[in-house]
C-alpha cells in the first residue's frame, strides 16, 4: 500500500485507523487506514465487492466497528468496546444511488426536513440556496414523482448538504442515471462541494468519475487499498499492474532484462532498476503510441502496419500489428486525438511516449 504526500491538518475531518471488518468468516476490510483533510474529496475507488461501500458504512456508523478507530474532527467517535456514535449525531452527509426522497413533502420541503435545528426563518433560504446552485430552484414547489431521476438526485444532494456536515458521504450516487446527465450532476455537485468546503468520501467503481471528482484517490482491492495518490499519481506513476489496468486498456508485452534493457516488438525499453535476467511485464497505454504513416505501398508488411482503424468520437482506434527486428510481431491499439482513419495495411512507425510506459517484474521475478 503506497500514499502520495498530501497536505496536513492538526484534525482531519475523517480518520480511519487500522479498520477491519467480516462478515461471518468472509474478511472484507483488512486494515484500512485512511485520512481525509478539511475541504478534501476523497475517492473510494475500486470493483465491485473490494470493500468500499463497508467502508463507506463505518464512517457513518451504518456498521459498528469491529477493529479499528474512526475519529472525526480529531474526536474518536466508534471503537470496538467504547460508543458508538449513531449516524445522526455524526454530522455527517449521507446520499446513496437511490434518492429516497419523501414522496409525501414537497422538494422545499425535502430539502429543510432536517433544518430543525436553524431558527424557521432560515431553513428556507439555505435549501432555496442549495436547490439554486444544484439547479433546481423552479421545481422548490413539486413532488419528487414529478421529477426525472436525475432531478430526483440533485434533491437528495441538496438534503445531505443542508445541514452543512462536517463530512460528506456518497455511494455510488450518479450510477443510475445516463451518460449525458451523470456529467453535469456531477459537475454541479463538484463544485457545491468546493464552494461549501465540504469534506468528502465518494464511493464509486468509475475511474473516469474518480478522477473528476477527487482530490485524492485510494484504490482498492480485495479489502485493501493498492495504492493513494492525486489522479495525477494513480494514472502516471502506478504501483501495480491492478492501478495500470483498472485506468483503462493497455497493450502487454513480456519481454526479459538483458543489459538494462528490454527488447519488444515497437523498440528498446529501459529498465536499469531491474536485475538482468528478471522477466517483465511490459503495460502501454494506447495514447502513448505515436503513428507516422510511411511513404510505402499498402499491403507491404515489412513494416508494423496498421490492420484497422475506427472512429469512436474524440478519438481514432487503431489496431496494429507491430514487427520487431527480430521477427516478432504483436497486435496492439493506438488512441490516436481526432479523425486518423489510415487504411488497413497502411505501414507506420511507431513512436513511444515513454510516461505512459510501465514496466513491473513478473509474478515470481523480484526486482534488484
Amino acid at each position: 500500500m503506497t500514499s502520495s504526500t498530501a497536505p496536513t491538518f492538526d484534525s482531519p475531518a475523517l480518520a480511519l485507523q487500522g479498520i477491519e471488518h467480516a462478515f461471518g468468516d468472509h474478511r472484507v476490510v483488512k486494515g484500512i487506514d485512511l485520512v481525509i483533510n478539511p475541504g478534501e474529496v476523497m475517492c473510494l475507488l475500486g470493483p465491485s465487492g473490494c470493500g468500499k461501500t463497508t467502508l463507506l458504512r463505518i464512517a457513518a456508523g451504518l456498521e459498528a466497528v469491529q477493529t479499528g478507530r474512526v475519529c472525526l474532527d480529531g474526536e474518536e467517535i466508534a471503537g470496538p468496546g467504547r460508543t458508538h456514535r449513531p449516524p445522526e449525531k455524526r454530522s455527517v452527509g449521507l446520499a446513496f444511488q437511490e434518492s429516497a426522497l419523501f414522496p409525501h413533502l414537497s422538494v422545499l420541503d425535502n430539502v429543510t426536513f432536517g433544518l430543525n435545528h436553524l431558527p424557521r426563518r432560515e431553513r428556507a433560504p439555505r435549501a432555496q440556496s442549495l436547490l439554486e446552485q444544484l439547479g433546481m430552484a423552479d421545481h422548490a414547489s413539486r413532488y419528487p414523482h414529478m421529477l426525472s431521476g436525475g432531478q430526483q438526485q440533485r434533491v437528495a444532494l441538496a438534503r445531505a448538504l443542508a445541514p452543512r456536515p462536517n463530512l460528506m458521504l456518497l455511494d455510488e450516487p450518479f450510477s443510475s442515471l445516463d451518460a449525458r446527465l451523470r456529467d453535469q450532476i456531477r459537475d454541479d455537485t463538484l463544485h457545491v462541494l468546493k464552494h461549501l468546503g465540504t469534506a468528502t468520501l465518494l464511493v464509486t467503481h468509475d475511474p473516469e468519475e474518480a478522477m473528476f471528482m477527487a482530490d485524492r484517490i485510494a484504490l482498492m482491492r480485495d479489502g485493501q487499498i493498492v495504492q493513494t495518490g492525486t489522479p495525477y499519481e494513480l494514472y502516471c506513476l502506478p504501483v501495480d499492474p491492478f492501478v495500470v489496468t483498472f485506468f483503462g486498456e493497455v497493450n502487454e508485452l513480456e519481454g526479459v532484462v538483458k543489459n538494462g534493457q528490454i527488447e519488444t516488438s515497437i523498440g528498446t525499453l529501459k529498465a536499469e532498476w531491474l536485475e538482468d535476467d528478471t522477466a517483465v511485464q511490459v503495460m502501454i497505454r494506447p495514447e502513448a503510441l505515436r503513428l507516422k504513416a510511411l511513404n510505402l505501398p499498402i499491403g507491404e508488411h515489412r513494416e508494423s502496419h496498421v490492420i484497422m482503424a475506427k472512429l469512436l468520437g474524440r478519438a481514432s482506434l487503431v489496431h496494429l500489428c507491430a514487427h520487431a527486428q527480430n521477427g516478432e510481431e504483436a497486435h496492439l491499439h493506438a488512441r490516436v486525438p481526432g479523425v486518423y482513419l489510415p487504411a488497413p495495411g497502411q505501414p507506420v512507425e511507431i513512436d513511444l511516449d515513454h510516461s505512459q510506459v510501465f514496466i513491473f517484474p513478473r509474478r515470481g521475478a523480484s526486482p534488484r
